[in-house]
């Protein structure tokens, strides 16, 4: 692998990273601590992870960022996801609506109540999802079409015919 360093820094890249090292953010004084060696050692990424004890990809990173960014790489960014779960597409968050107000037994899973795992595997097997996804994907999913699982569980549903016209003779 190619050992990478810091380009040349300015007098105000210099200042401020040295003005870094007093910072409160732990993230904001290594990256400083890094970025600082690279540039007036000249250390390779692994040399310089021995010295602070970090990894080598950590290092990588941080010099990468710097190159990319400059100095608003000392901030620490959010760690949320960049992309969106696209796991369910409208049409596939769509299908999963419809099936949980079915019987699993109709897609011949035997069972009379649906579990996340079931349809996370129906939804594989019947091409909605390109892998068999986490349960807390498919409740997400479920939760964007207006689904509440607690409820979607407990559905009452019989295999008698009639069983619409005696429910509705029943309740009004």
């Amino acid at each position: 692998m190619k050992a990478i360093y810091v380009r040349d820094l300015t007098r105000e890249e210099e200042t401020e990273l040295e003005k870094g090292l007093r910072s409160a953010s732990a993230f904001t004084v290594r990256r400083c601590q890094i970025l600082l060696k690279s540039a007036r050692e000249k250390l390779s990424a692994s040399e310089i992870a021995t010295h602070l004890y970090c990894s080598d990809q950590a290092v990588r990173q941080a010099i990468h960022a710097f190159h990319e960014q400059g100095l608003v790489c000392l901030e620490e960014g959010s760690h949320a996801r960049e992309d969106p779960d696209t796991a369910f597409d409208d049409d596939g968050a769509q299908w999963l609506k419809n099936t949980v107000h079915q019987s699993p037994r109709n897609f011949g899973v035997e069972r009379s109540l649906w579990r996340l795992q079931d349809l996370a595997e129906l939804a594989y097997d019947y091409g909605y999802t390109d892998r068999v996804v986490a349960l807390a994907t498919i409740s997400r999913a479920l939760e964007r079409v207006g689904v509440n699982w607690q409820r979607a569980k407990h559905w009452i549903t019989s295999p008698d015919p009639h069983y619409e016209v005696k429910k509705n003779d029943a309740t009004g």
